[in-house]
């Protein structure tokens, strides 16, 4: 429990009077919009992903990266547009996540960059596949004033472990986590708040009690149990589980599979939040994995710009007449739904 209250005062240390209120505007923005059924948008995001890397070491069949399948360009954040893109952004930017597609730790440059948001009083978190924390990029990793970390670990043995994550060591993912683990007590530090998240699917799911005894026996903050999209589930997959709980995906009378979720003409995403793209494309949400919905880009235009044109407020019109009519929406869980 003192992991999580610890992770929450550290995250409300970071609300400065401004991004309170920029919050506010976001929220009575989102809600005037569901009242009135037409796009509203007052404030700037408190939540953006930025894309270190598309590059990854793994090849997960239902990821993009793992499955070398991006239809648009790839390459690393460089460090001096991420820098610019901050500095617009900060004053009223709360929460920064480091991920989209890729493995950030490949990016030479992405703990530089994590020190620099968190030295401008950004709440910062990443998500890795945890191949490259070793001793040193630990350490570097505490010092970097990072706050939050989710260690993907998707099986307690290496046979169940490369079901889906294709290429890994699940050794080297376990020491990573304890080198983290080790720095953190070396250099006296509360942060960053470490998961292992643990993605269910067929395979693994018979692991789930192993996963939290593993985590505590290591010395993990907390565990998050995360569903699992397929792009071909219709039919069935494999990998969809047969505990109907951590499922996105449900069986119909017909015998083919769709998405639990009704899907709302509505979305908090549209409102709060966006992704940039390594190459500084601004797109909705990490659905649009092609950044195939462009909004903006920032070498073109600012980003106070970007957030209030045309193209965005057209895409929001769209999202309230019908999320079922916009491709990247009809597989979406609102939020990528995880269970503790």
């Amino acid at each position: 429990m003192g992991f999580y209250l610890h992770d929450s005062v550290n995250f409300v240390s970071k609300l400065t009077p401004r991004r309170i209120w920029n919050i506010s505007k976001l929220l009575s923005s989102f809600y005037a919009t569901k009242w009135t059924r037409k796009p509203i948008q007052w404030g700037l995001p408190m939540t953006i992903s930025v894309e270190p890397t598309t590059a990854c070491n793994l090849r997960c069949p239902e990821c993009p990266s793992g499955l070398r399948a991006f239809t648009r360009e790839t390459g690393n954040l460089k460090s001096d547009f991420f820098r610019d893109t901050i500095d617009q952004l900060y004053k009223d930017l709360t929460y920064l996540i480091f991920y989209f597609q890729g493995e950030p730790y490949i990016n030479p440059n992405f703990l530089d960059m994590v020190k620099y948001a968190s030295d401008k009083g950004i709440y910062t978190i990443t998500s890795t596949n945890g191949h490259f924390l070793n001793d040193t990029n630990a350490k570097k990793t505490i010092e970097s004033g990072l706050d939050r970390m989710i260690i993907s670990v998707d099986g307690t043995t290496q046979e169940v472990y490369e079901n889906y994550r294709k290429e890994g060591k699940l050794d080297t993912v376990l020491q990573g986590a304890r080198n983290m683990v080790k720095w953190k007590k070396e250099l006296k530090s509360k942060t960053p708040h470490l998961i292992f998240q643990f993605l269910v699917v067929k395979p693994n799911e018979h692991q789930i009690p192993e996963i939290y005894k593993l985590a505590k026996e290591i010395g993990i903050d907390e565990v998050k149990l995360k569903t699992a999209q397929v792009y071909d589930y219709e039919n069935g997959n494999p990998l969809i589980p047969t505990i109907e709980k951590f499922s996105r995906y449900k069986k119909t009378e017909k015998g083919t599979y769709e998405v639990k979720n009704e899907l709302l003409n509505h979305c908090w995403k549209l409102w709060h939040s966006c992704v940039i793209t390594w190459d500084g494309l601004v797109v909705p949400c990490c659905f649009d994995k092609d950044a195939i919905h462009k909004l903006g880009d920032l070498r073109e235009a600012r980003f106070k710009e970007i957030w209030s044109n045309d193209s965005y407020h057209n895409f929001r019109s769209e999202l309230l007449r019908g999320r079922d009519q916009i491709d990247i929406c009809t597989n979406c869980t609102e939020g990528c739904q995880v269970w503790a």
